[in-house]
């Protein structure tokens, strides 16, 4: 699979976006969510407020209405019966000064009728008091008329009882008003606290569903840039970097996307790198071996005892050589997505011994003891590639167990798969490199001091290789139990693999 390297910048892919609305910064973003969160909120407490305070204002007017026609009531009343003594004093003792106490009166009786009409709102109470008013006022012209002639008021008497009825009727009137205007309030009131709890139940859903949505929204850049950091860590750079969110952020997911790019074109270098040096190496080694051959076989000469001890390290290591060699060209192979099965029916007994014969020097070297127990079994796949897979989990094994060691090799069938257990008596896989045994490059922290290190390539291409096939690679945890155990798992049958 080919994949463009070329670096784009920052503004062009800024301009690849597109232009629709962001924020400048990621602290702009917050203030617009928590604007937003709380708009209904605040929405809410002033609709409540307003409303409180008109039934508020209402109360207070319509308790002070009651209270001033309570008193104004009761003014007037007084003051009535104030003007009908009077009225009787001159009349029984024919005095017509006496009527100074009825003036009196029906000057105070003006103030309060005048202050009532201000402040009665309603027809039902201005028409009594109109009424109560304009009876006063004839029946005081009347008065006038008649004040040097005291003797004549006996007839008027009788209209201050109109008055003491049309006063107990406007009082009757405004407290009825006042009653309904109470009970008015009342109904308002409970539709308002109906109101209320239907925000509340409403509002609080709402309120919780945009605070986590916004959360959601605030904290997906910073999600998208942590993905896209480990994913670079990882080594996966072809997925482009694109971060959505404030402007601040969306530069950064840039700046990531050329870093990408520069880490894709440096990775591509170095591939490149690997093959060529991989290639370029293997034409004097092939030179050095077949020399290392035939100074050992005696074709030059006759070689003594120290001779071909030197002829068997040059041929053991320039073996060693070849083997890191293909290492680096699987694993150039393998970053290229290169891998190509040749599948073929083999027998997994006859191809795991053909591991264990290529072994055999190192294992005879150290004195290691194998155990297999491998059924018949015949299994699809790419034979050379299965070499190197268990090529690589047996040499691994050999590497790590102690002189006089064991290594435990078990075949077995379960459900069209066909597993392999490979456990060693070495120290066994530390608990920190359990995650990253997989890894390129990656060597362990209880690798044997006097044994030389590898590339770090081995398990990484075996499980490439194992799951190319449809199969996998997995190191098990055997509590209590020293040395290192590695399950490969492989598909009996070629449709259950992958190409």
């Amino acid at each position: 699979m080919k994949i463009s390297t070329d670096a784009v910048s920052p503004e062009q892919t800024r301009r690849k976006t597109g232009s629709g609305y962001k924020p400048k910064s990621f602290l702009a973003l917050i203030l617009i969510g928590f604007s937003i969160v709380g708009l209904p909120l605040i929405g809410a407490l002033v609709y409540s407020a307003v409303r409180i305070d008109q039934l508020s204002e209402q109360s207070r007017h319509n308790v002070y209405q009651a209270t001033q026609i309570t008193n104004g009531t009761s003014v007037i009343i007084g003051e009535i019966m104030a003007m009908q003594r009077s009225v009787q004093h001159a009349l029984v003792l024919d005095d017509a000064s006496l009527l100074e106490g009825y003036f009196l009166a029906h000057t105070k009786f003006e103030n309060i009728t005048n202050h009532l009409s201000v402040i009665s709102l309603y027809p039902e109470q201005r028409l009594p008091l109109e009424k109560l008013r304009l009876l006063e006022t004839s029946l005081f012209k009347e008065i006038l008329n008649l004040n040097e002639y005291p003797q004549e008021l006996q007839y008027l008497l009788e209209r201050f009882a109109g008055l003491l009825t049309l006063a107990q009727e406007f009082s009757t009137n405004s407290f009825r008003m006042i009653g309904e205007n109470v009970g008015s309030m009342s109904e308002i009131a409970t539709q308002t606290r109906s109101l209320v709890e239907w925000e509340l139940l409403i509002l609080v859903p709402l309120v919780i569903f945009l605070a986590l949505a916004f959360s959601v929204f605030i904290a997906r850049p910073i999600r998208q840039i942590d993905e896209a950091i480990a994913q670079m860590g990882r080594g996966r750079l072809s997925r482009p970097i694109q971060v959505n969110g404030p402007q601040n952020l969306v530069y950064i997911g840039e700046r990531l996307d050329w870093l990408r790019q520069r880490l894709l074109k440096l990775e591509d270098q170095k591939m490149q790198f690997f093959r060529h040096i991989s290639h370029e190496l293997k034409t004097p080694l092939t030179a050095i071996r077949e020399g290392a051959d035939l100074l050992a076989e005696g074709i030059t000469g006759n070689l003594n005892r120290k001779q071909q001890l030197i002829a068997g390290i040059l041929h053991t290591s320039s073996m060693q050589l070849q083997k890191r060699i293909e290492d680096l060209l699987n694993f150039s192979a393998l970053q290229a997505e290169i891998i190509t099965l040749v599948k073929q029916s083999v027998k997994l007994e006859k191809i795991i011994n053909s591991a264990i014969q290529a072994q055999n020097l190192s294992i005879l070297s150290k004195n290691l003891k194998i155990s297999l127990n491998c059924p018949e079994l015949s299994l699809e796949c790419d034979k050379q590639k299965l070499d190197i897979i268990l090529d690589n989990l047996l040499s691994n094994a050999v590497k790590f167990s102690p002189v006089g060691g064991l290594i435990e090799i078990t075949a077995s069938y379960h459900e069209n798969r066909a597993q392999i257990d490979m456990t060693d008596s070495g120290p066994g896989v530390d608990d920190s490199d359990g995650s990253r045994i997989f890894e390129p490059f990656y060597q362990g922290h209880n690798t044997p001091e006097s044994h030389v290190r590898g590339t770090g390539l081995g398990l990484a291409i075996a499980k490439e290789y194992a799951i190319a096939h449809g199969g996998n690679i997995e190191l098990i945890r055997n509590t209590g139990k020293r040395g290192a155990h590695f399950r490969l798992t492989l598909p009996i049958n070629s449709s259950e693999s992958t190409t």
